[in-house]
């Protein structure tokens, strides 16, 4: 156990090197694109090239939230927060999409003020070249940028490698309203700066969604808790791995929680080995901590538990806000029958328990029903 929290140690600090390093490539390539297309905007009185420089600048300031969050976030776990300081990637990000946002709107107010109060152009041949330049220069950076984000799972970086590239867009459309203006005298570069605008807010938009909803806790992927289940299923004597419920505290920080289903006779020494084995090889092939496996009951030994079961499994199923039900277990001398329903969102769980305990109920009276609903959170 201790050479694998080693290991994790050691790849979370490569992680944030990664982040750090690139980051730093990012701030030193925007300041200098921003110097250089202020320059042009204000000697050529362009405000979409002055727009340009200022997204640039906000680009720069992202990367240094993003390189302020991963050093927080790297904060080794204490005794106030246990599962350490992950999580504050997540708030750096939401900072980094307000000051995006706040830069979009910035940018379309002073385009509509040049829409109304225009002010004449004048281009040479330098500074085209120059805009050139950073159009490649940014579609470099991107590439770069998400490359190494996605190789850390790194949300901020992914999202500053594609606001890299939309950037690169953007100054296309500069340089073509530029040329045209050249070549026809029509002055675009307020209305371009309006399009920039609405791009760069779309953009701070999205990655504020995107990070609310990391916050807020998203439905686990798919492929994801099924690998988990799927491994699991393959210890002996597991017939089933239900409530399976992933809690993330920060990128490549997961935790999880499963039921398994197992056989009546099995002891407590047997299902502590098979849980300690499970943990591990799960943790071995995707990361995820089993914090918590806890245990169903199946019968084995009774015939008529097993026709009583597949009774209610119909019962339950034939109503199509019921998706799944497991953990059943049934003591015919003691007259008790328990098990869980995972039902849809498109039934109040109170409603639906009421329902089946009234049709389970009828159908077999004297018996104690103890039926627990779970939400539909990974199948």
């Amino acid at each position: 156990m201790k050479d694998e929290q080693t290991t994790v140690v050691a790849m979370e600090t490569d992680r944030n090197a990664v982040i750090v390093k690139t980051s730093v490539i990012g701030i030193l390539t925007n300041v200098l694109l921003a110097a250089f297309k202020a320059a042009v905007g204000l000697l050529s009185h362009s405000i979409a090239v002055t727009l340009d420089a200022v997204n640039n600048l906000s680009d720069a300031l992202s990367s240094i939230i993003t390189i302020i969050g991963a050093k927080l976030a790297g904060r080794l776990p204490d005794k106030k927060h246990p599962l350490g300081y992950g999580r504050i990637e997540y708030l750096s990000a939401m900072i980094v999409s307000g000051i995006v946002l706040y830069a979009g709107i910035t940018s379309a107010v002073e385009s509509v003020k040049k829409i109304i109060h225009p002010e004449k152009a004048e281009y040479s041949a330098v500074s085209l070249a120059i805009i050139a330049v950073a159009i490649v220069v940014k579609l470099v950076l991107g590439r770069y940028v998400k490359a190494q984000g996605e190789k850390v799972n790194s949300g901020s970086l992914i999202a500053s490698g594609t606001d890299a590239t939309s950037d690169a867009v953007l100054s296309t459309s500069v340089l073509v309203s530029a040329v045209i203006f050249l070549l026809t005298g029509v002055a675009l570069e307020a209305w371009v700066g309006v399009v920039i605008s609405v791009f760069i807010i779309k953009s701070g938009i999205e990655m504020m969604t995107e990070t609310l909803d990391e916050i807020l806790g998203q439905r686990a992927d798919k492929e994801d808790t099924d690998r988990i289940k799927q491994l699991l299923m393959e210890e002996p004597g597991v017939q089933g791995a239900y409530d399976l419920i992933l809690y993330n505290y920060g990128p490549e920080k997961n935790y999880g929680s499963v039921h398994l289903e197992v056989p009546e006779v099995m002891t407590a020494a047997e299902f502590d080995r098979l849980t300690r084995r499970a943990e591990a090889r799960v943790y071995k092939e995707t990361g995820v901590i089993l914090t918590g496996v806890g245990l169903y009951a199946y019968n084995t030994t009774d015939s008529e538990a097993t026709r009583i079961q597949n009774d209610v499994r119909r019962r339950v199923l034939s109503h199509d806000w019921a998706l799944q039900m497991h953990g059943f277990y049934l003591d015919t001398q003691a007259k008790d029958m328990r098990f869980d329903v995972v039902m849809s969102f498109d039934i109040q769980p109170v409603e639906g328990i009421k329902t089946l305990c009234g049709e389970i109920g009828q159908a077999y009276p004297g018996y104690k029903l103890q039926i627990v609903p779970d939400v539909d959170v990974s199948d």
